[in-house]
């Protein structure tokens, strides 16, 4: 793609997103939304390929009926109101339609079927900025909406998406599919709680997406998009590959990782409010993410692939690795000492 043709559509994402999550006004809001929609699409649909038009193609479907909805939905309150604030959503109706659309662009279950095939569809690069830039806008409207929102619905979406999310993740090959089912998962932990409270989710999001960050952009490096490549990859990466290990049991939420921290809150808040039985279930479904990210890290270094001629191993390749991977490795391992620090925040 043309260098500045790509400098334009990357200043459009940063425009689109700023554009959303400074505005008060719900016509800003979707222009925002709108804006990053378009700038995306080009960059999903950049390598010709038949399987990547046909993820642009189901990404602007989808988000074009979500972005419709939100548009609904804040006309339906603005009619019955009077009040075009994002903050003043009162009407139940236009709060139930804004709950399916921001779960339509987050992916959230029941409307998570489009994103695991726009994810494959697209390249490393791109499939990061999906999973990470691209969900910040709406939760950012989820977050300011929060307390209109229905909570029970919240509740029973997020534990629905923690289940399918880890369950659908067990069969894949592709380290791409499994990210995106990952993703989900994780949707549901920051929506559980979102209604209790909100700068929790926040919290769980900027970390969800560090360590997605340094998962995608390590997999960049090694070119890994599925998990025989990534078998025979050790070879040429040892030292990547064993902080890939260290960075996927940080994303499944293992103690002592920076992963273990947004659970750990999250579970001690729903605690908090009497939802023992929500935060017992969705930490046993976690239980199902950890055996793909087990089978990730199992791939990654453990396994060996056969081979008859005994070969060195190459302990450094010609294109140096980006340095971003080992700033956000090291923040995906070593976060979790700050957690005092957090409380008084929340």
């Amino acid at each position: 793609m043309n260098p500045q043709a790509k400098l334009v559509f990357t200043i459009s994402l940063l425009l689109g997103t700023t554009i959303t999550i400074s505005s008060n006004h719900w016509v800003l809001a979707w222009t925002g939304l709108e804006i990053n929609t378009l700038a995306i699409l080009p960059l999903i649909s950049k390598s010709h390929h038949p399987r990547a038009i046909e993820a642009a193609t189901k990404y602007f479907l989808v988000q074009a009926a979500a972005s419709t909805l939100v548009l609904f939905s804040s006309m339906t309150n603005a009619w019955h109101t009077g009040q075009w604030d994002i903050t003043q959503l009162t009407n139940p109706t236009s709060s139930l339609i804004l709950t399916t659309a921001l779960a339509m662009k987050l992916g959230l279950v029941p409307f998570h079927f489009w994103f695991p095939e726009v994810l494959q569809g697209s390249s490393l690069p791109v499939g990061l900025l999906l999973s990470t830039a691209m969900k910040f806008p709406p939760i950012t409207l989820l977050y300011m909406t929060s307390p209109s929102l229905n909570p029970t619905l919240l509740v029973t979406m997020a534990l629905l998406s923690a289940a399918l999310g880890g369950w659908m993740g067990l069969n894949q090959t592709q380290t791409r599919k499994i990210l995106a089912f990952s993703s989900i998962s994780h949707l549901g932990w920051m929506t559980i709680i979102i209604s209790y409270n909100p700068k929790l989710t926040l919290l769980n999001f900027y970390l969800y997406a560090l360590m997605t960050a340094a998962v995608f952009l390590t997999l960049n490096s090694t070119k890994a998009l599925n998990l025989s490549t990534l078998m025979t990859s050790w070879t040429k990466t040892p030292a990547l590959n064993a902080m890939l290990m260290l960075t996927l049991l940080s994303l499944a939420g293992l103690p002592p990782l920076t992963g273990f921290l947004p659970k750990w809150l999250i579970i001690q808040e729903l605690t908090k409010q009497e939802m023992a039985p929500a935060a017992t279930i969705i930490s046993l479904l976690s239980l199902l993410g950890l055996f793909f990210y087990l089978r990730l890290a199992y791939c990654a270094t453990i396994t060996l692939p056969p081979h008859t001629t005994n070969h060195m191993k190459q302990w450094h390749i010609n294109k140096p690795t980006n340095p971003m991977v080992a700033i956000l490795t090291t923040m995906s391992l070593m976060l979790l000492p700050v957690s005092p620090l957090i409380p008084p925040i929340i």
